[in-house]
C-alpha cells in the first residue's frame, strides 16, 4: 500500500517542527506529559522529574502520530499523577488537556484528588475534574467539569455546559484561581464558575496527586480517547498565557490527520491483511476519529465507493481510493487480486464432532464461489439440495437443505460421516473434505424442575441464578450461595437479559445476553445510539459450567455497524429452517456515522444460527412497524408460534391500545417480517395481533422482558397438564411478576375474546420466583441438573437398580434409574464360574443360562457417560436343567404323544408335565432321560402346548417352569 496526503494535511505535517510566536510567553509547567514513555511511566519532559507511573497500559497504548507520540486510552488503563504538581498553598492551578474522543460517557479525563468511592459517600475523595465528553444529562456530547468538596450534601459543583470538542483533538485548559474556575477550548473560554472551595481540601496527602484517565466514582468505565498532551502549572495562566502555551491548531491539525491516516487504513482493510493484496469487500467508514469522510474510486466496477470488491477480475488490478474530509484528501492505492476458488473452501471451519446441525455454507466466504456439498451417509447428514426453492413467505434456508443431522440413538455411539464441499467460481471448481463425528443424542429423563438466569438491577450487571426446590414453579431460590454465575470481564463489562435456551435435542442449554453497562456510566441515550453490537454467547450441559461457544473471552457481533445497539436477544428453534432463530432488538440509522435523528424507533432483527459460533449476516429486520418494539419472546403452541412483545412506544401505537405493556401475535411462520400491528392480518403470512395491553391492569406497573415456560408434568400449579407460566419484569417494582394460564387458553385468544380480558388472568401473589429478578429467563430441566445447580457441582450420577427375572433358564435383567430416565450399556450376568455381558435394549438384557449353573446374579456395567451408576441384582436360582420335547403316533388308529424329558443336570429331577390329555409327574435320573405317553384317543389332534415343571428332587420347592410345543397329528 502507497498512501499519500494531500492538501491542508501535507501542510500542517510541517507545523511540528516549527515554533510558533506568542504574545505571552507561558512560564514553564511543573510537568509536562507529550506522552513520551518508557519502563511503565510517563515521562515528565519539563526537566522536573514528576514521571506519571502507568497502570494496564503498555508500548501497544501507544501510536506515532507523524512523530507526535499519542496515548490511546481504551478503557483499559490509566496514569497516576504524582504528588507535588500542585500544592495547596493556594487556589492558583492550570490543566492543559490536548484530547480527542468520540465517547460519551461518564469518563474522566483528568482528575485532582485521591479516593475511590460510591456517589456521595465519604469514601469518594474530595477533587476537582474533567470529563471531555459527558454522556450525563444537560451535558450530554460536551465537556463535563466540576469540583468536588464534601458537604452536607455531595458536594459537587459543576461548570455549566459550554460545548464539546472541536474536530479532532482539542486542547482544554482549566485555569483556578482564587474562587473561579475557567475553562478554555482552544484558547477561548466556554464556561466559569465561582465556587467556595479551597485546594487544601482537596489535595491528597498521600504520593498521588490525581489521575489521567481514571474517576475516583466507583462504577465509572475508564477513559476511552486519545491524548497527545498534558501541561500541569502550579499557578494561574493568564488568557494570553493559555493561548502561548496549547499546541498550534496545525499541530493538532498534523496529530489528527496522521493519527486519520493509520486509523482508516486499519477500517478499511476489513478481512485483507493489507491493501496490496485485496480479495475480500474493503470498509469505507464515513467517518474516523470524528472527521467525515467521503470516497471516490477510480475504478468503480472493480472496487465501488462502498468498499465492495469485484470477484469477476481475472489479473491483478490496481485501484486508487481517495478519502476526502474537511482537513484533505487522503489517497490509498490498492491491488485487487483475482480470486482463487480453492480460498473459499480453505475458509471452511467444521467441528470435529457435532451435536447440532452443520452451518454447511453455500456462498463462499472469501470469495463469494458457490458451493455444493455431498454426504458419505445422506440419511446422517443431508447433502445440500440442487433444487432447494425458498419459501414465499420468511426466511431462506441459507444452507439449501444441507447439513441437517440426525444424530444415533442413545447408547449407540458416534458416526462418522465425510461431508465433501464443491466450489464454483468463474469457471473455476475445487473441492474439500472434511471428517465429522455426528454425536449420539444425549440421555433423556423427565424434567423435575425448573432453573432460572436474571440479572439484580441496573447498579448490578451480571448473571444470577435460581433452581426450584422440586417439581414446582414457585419454589425458586438463589443458587451458587446467591453470588453471581457469569462477570464480564470484557467488552462493556456488563451483563444484562440472559436468557436460556434448551437445545432442540435436550441435552445441551444455550445463554444469550445483552452486552450493555448502564453502571459503568453509559447514558441510556448513548446506549441506543452507540451501544454494543455484539451478544455474549455461552453453552452449557448442567447450568453450572458455562463456556464461551467462541472460545474466547468476548461477545459475537452479530448487529451491522449503522445499528444504535443489540438488546435482549432471545432464540428459538425453527422446525422449517431447522436453524435456531436469534432475535434482538435495535435501532438503525441511516450510516455507521449515525447522524440522523429520524426514524430511530427501536425494531427487532433476526439471525439464524445452528451451532451459536456462527450466525447470518447482515440481520434481517423482522419486526418494523414504524413504532418502537423491543423484547420479544417465544412459544410454539400446536401449529402457530406466539410472541409476546413489549410496546416501547410511550402510548398506544399502531393498534396497540396503550404503551409500556406487553402484546401476543401469532404466526405460522417464524421469520415472518411484521410492518404492523393487525387484529386481521393472515397468520399464514405475517403475525396477527392476538391480544394487547395484558399487564399493567393487573400489575399496576408497566412491564418488559416477557417470559413464558410450558410447565413440567407433576407440577402442582399444572394440573390439566397444559400449564404454562407467563411472566413480566415489573422492572420499576422488584422484577418478575406471573400469570399462570393454558396453551389452549393462549391459543385460543382472539380480538374479541383476549386472553388477557378473561377472569383466569390474574397476577400471582408476590413469592415463589428468586429475589429481584430482573428481564432473565426460565428453562425445565431434569434432575441431575436440578441437584447440580442445587448443590453447585457437577452432576453426579444417578443411583439403579437392577432387578432379575427368569423363565426356565432364560434370565432377564431390567436396568430402573432413579430419575427414570434412559439406562444404556451393558449387563454381565455371572453365577458358578459363568459369566455373560449382554448390551441394554430397552433397559432389558436378557441370556440363556448354561445347565451348569444353579444361581444367577445381574451387574449394571454403566455407560461410557457415566450418568447412570452401576448396581447389582439380587441372586437368583435356577433349579435343574432340564429339557422336553413331544412326539406324536398311531396307536390302533387314535393319536398317542410321547414326552421324554432329559435331564442334564448331575443331580435327580422330579418333572410334572400337564397337557389338553392329562397330568404326570416322572423322576428322571441324573444324566438320563424318561417318557411317559398321553393317549388322546382322537383320530387327529391339533398344535398346543405342554407345561413343565422341573424342580431337584432333594429341594422341591426350587421349581422352574417352562413350554414346549406339540405339533398338530392326525392319523390316517
Amino acid at each position: 500500500m502507497a498512501a499519500s496526503l494531500t492538501g491542508v494535511l501535507a501542510a500542517s505535517s510541517l507545523s511540528l517542527f516549527v515554533p510558533a510566536a506568542h504574545a505571552a510567553d507561558a512560564p514553564q509547567p511543573t510537568a509536562h506529559y507529550d506522552m513520551t514513555h518508557a519502563g511503565g511511566a510517563l515521562l515528565d519532559v519539563s526537566g522536573n522529574g514528576r514521571n506519571a507511573t502507568l497502570t494496564g497500559l503498555t508500548d501497544a497504548s501507544f501510536a506515532d502520530a507523524g512523530g507526535d507520540e499519542v496515548l490511546r486510552f481504551r478503557a483499559d488503563g490509566y496514569a497516576s499523577l504524582p504528588s507535588g504538581l500542585i500544592t495547596a498553598t493556594d487556589n492558583d492551578f492550570t490543566v492543559e488537556y490536548t484530547v480527542s474522543t468520540q465517547t460519551a460517557a461518564n469518563q474522566f479525563g483528568w482528575v485532582i484528588g485521591d479516593g475511590v468511592g460510591p456517589w456521595n459517600t465519604t469514601q469518594l475523595g474530595n477533587h476537582i475534574f474533567l470529563s471531555p465528553r459527558s454522556a450525563q444529562g444537560g451535558y450530554n456530547n460536551q465537556v463535563l467539569a466540576a469540583i468536588r468538596v464534601k458537604d452536607g450534601g455531595n458536594g459537587e459543583t459543576r461548570l455549566p455546559a459550554g460545548g464539546g470538542l472541536n474536530p479532532g483533538f482539542t486542547t482544554l485548559t482549566m485555569v483556578g484561581t482564587g474562587q473561579n474556575l475557567t475553562l478554555y477550548r482552544d484558547g477561548s473560554v466556554i464556561s466559569t464558575l465561582t465556587h467556595g472551595a479551597s485546594l487544601k481540601s482537596i489535595i491528597p496527602t498521600g504520593a498521588v496527586l490525581g489521575y489521567l484517565g481514571r474517576s475516583l466514582y466507583q462504577g465509572d468505565a475508564l477513559l476511552r480517547a486519545d491524548v497527545s498532551d498534558v501541561k500541569i502549572w502550579d499557578a494561574a495562566l493568564t488568557a494570553d498565557e493559555v493561548r502561548s502555551s496549547m499546541p498550534t491548531a496545525a499541530e493538532k491539525s498534523a496529530t489528527t490527520s496522521a493519527l486519520l491516516r493509520g486509523d482508516v487504513e486499519n477500517a478499511m482493510r476489513g478481512a485483507n491483511t493489507s491493501l496490496d493484496s485485496v480479495s475480500s469487500n474493503l470498509t469505507l467508514p464515513g467517518s474516523v476519529n470524528g472527521v467525515a469522510l467521503t470516497w471516490s474510486s477510480s475504478d468503480t466496477a472493480v472496487i465501488s465507493t462502498t468498499g465492495v470488491v469485484s470477484r469477476s477480475i481475472t489479473v491483478n488490478t490496481p485501484v486508487t481510493l481517495t478519502a476526502t474530509s474537511s482537513l484533505g484528501t487522503l489517497r490509498y492505492d490498492v491491488v485487487v487480486v483475482p480470486p482463487k476458488v480453492a480460498s473459499d473452501l480453505d475458509a471452511i471451519s467444521l467441528t470435529s464432532r457435532t451435536t447440532e446441525n452443520l452451518p454447511l455454507v453455500t456462498r463462499g466466504s472469501v470469495n463469494g464461489a458457490a458451493i455444493t456439498w455431498t454426504s458419505s451417509d445422506p440419511a446422517l447428514v443431508t447433502s445440500t439440495r440442487a433444487d432447494y426453492t425458498a419459501p414465499a413467505i420468511g426466511s431462506a434456508d441459507p444452507f439449501r437443505g444441507g447439513g441437517v443431522v440426525t444424530r444415533p440413538a442413545y447408547g449407540a455411539g458416534d458416526t462418522a460421516v465425510t461431508l465433501t464441499a464443491t466450489a464454483t467460481l468463474n469457471g473455476q471448481t475445487a473441492q474439500r473434505s472434511f471428517e465429522v463425528a455426528v454425536a449420539e443424542k444425549g440421555r433423556w429423563a423427565p424434567d423435575a424442575g425448573y432453573a432460572a438466569a436474571y440479572f439484580t438491577s441496573d447498579g448490578d450487571e451480571r448473571i444470577y441464578q435460581a433452581a426450584t426446590s422440586g417439581n414446582d414453579f414457585f419454589s425458586f431460590t438463589p443458587v451458587n450461595g446467591g453470588k453471581p454465575v457469569i462477570t464480564s470481564t470484557t467488552d462493556t463489562r456488563g451483563l444484562r437479559d440472559p436468557y436460556i435456551l434448551r437445545s432442540k435435542d435436550g441435552d445441551k442449554y444455550y445463554m444469550v445476553a445483552t452486552d450493555l453497562c448502564i453502571s459503568c456510566g453509559t447514558g441510556w441515550g448513548p446506549a441506543q445510539s452507540n451501544g454494543s453490537l455484539k451478544i455474549e454467547v455461552w453453552e452449557s450441559a448442567d447450568l453450572v459450567t458455562w463456556s464461551r461457544t467462541n472460545g474466547a473471552n468476548e461477545g459475537i457481533v452479530v448487529n451491522q455497524p449503522a445499528a444504535g445497539m443489540t438488546w435482549a436477544p432471545e432464540a428459538y428453534w425453527d422446525d422449517s429452517l431447522q436453524s435456531y432463530v436469534v432475535h434482538f432488538s435495535s435501532r438503525l440509522y441511516n450510516s455507521p456515522d449515525k447522524t440522523n435523528n429520524d426514524n430511530l424507533h427501536a425494531r427487532v432483527f433476526s439471525v439464524l444460527t445452528r451451532d451459536f459460533k456462527t450466525f447470518t449476516y447482515p440481520p434481517v429486520e423482522w419486526q418494523n412497524t414504524g413504532f418502537a418494539r423491543i423484547d420479544s419472546t417465544v412459544q410454539k403452541i400446536g401449529d402457530y408460534y406466539y410472541r409476546f412483545t413489549k410496546n416501547e412506544e410511550g402510548w398506544g401505537a399502531d393498534g396497540l391500545e396503550a404503551g409500556k405493556d406487553i402484546f401476543l401475535e401469532r404466526s405460522k411462520v417464524l421469520t415472518a417480517p411484521t410492518t404492523r400491528s393487525d387484529w386481521n392480518a393472515d397468520p399464514e403470512k405475517t403475525w396477527q395481533l392476538i391480544d394487547t395491553n395484558m399487564t399493567a391492569q393487573e400489575t399496576g406497573q408497566a412491564g418488559e422482558g416477557p417470559q413464558i415456560v410450558k410447565l413440567n408434568a407433576g407440577d402442582p400449579n399444572n394440573a390439566g397438564g397444559d400449564g404454562y407460566a407467563f411472566l413480566v419484569d415489573n422492572f420499576g417494582a422488584g422484577g418478575y411478576r406471573a400469570f399462570v394460564t393454558t396453551g389452549a387458553d393462549i391459543a385460543s385468544s382472539t380480538q374479541n375474546d383476549r386472553l388477557s380480558r378473561r377472569a383466569d388472568w390474574n397476577v400471582r401473589p408476590v413469592g415463589g420466583l428468586p429475589a429481584s429478578p430482573r428481564h432473565g429467563s426460565f428453562v425445565s430441566v431434569p434432575q441431575t441438573v436440578l441437584t447440580a445447580m442445587k448443590n453447585w457441582t457437577a452432576p453426579t450420577a444417578v443411583s439403579s437398580t437392577t432387578t432379575l427375572a427368569r423363565q426356565g433358564r432364560t434370565v432377564t435383567a431390567t436396568v430402573t434409574a432413579a430419575d427414570r430416565g434412559d439406562v444404556v450399556g451393558t449387563v454381565t450376568f455371572s453365577g458358578e464360574g459363568w459369566t455373560q455381558t449382554v448390551k441394554l435394549d430397552q433397559r432389558a438384557a436378557s441370556v440363556e443360562v448354561p445347565a451348569t449353573v444353579r444361581a444367577v446374579t445381574a451387574r449394571y456395567d454403566g455407560y461410557a457417560d457415566k450418568r447412570v451408576a452401576a448396581s447389582t441384582s439380587e441372586s437368583v436360582a435356577l433349579g435343574v436343567a432340564v429339557s422336553a420335547e413331544v412326539s406324536s403316533r398311531c396307536v390302533a388308529g387314535k393319536v398317542t404323544q410321547v414326552v421324554t424329558v432329559t435331564n442334564k443336570d448331575t443331580v435327580a429331577a422330579t418333572v410334572t408335565v400337564s397337557g389338553a390329555y392329562g397330568r404326570k409327574t416322572l423322576t428322571a435320573a441324573p444324566g438320563a432321560a424318561t417318557s411317559t405317553t398321553f393317549a388322546t384317543r382322537a383320530t387327529s389332534v391339533p398344535a398346543g402346548t405342554l407345561a413343565v415343571q422341573a424342580a431337584p428332587s432333594a429341594t422341591p420347592s426350587l421349581v422352574s417352569t417352562f413350554t414346549v410345543s406339540i405339533p398338530a397329528h392326525a392319523c390316517r
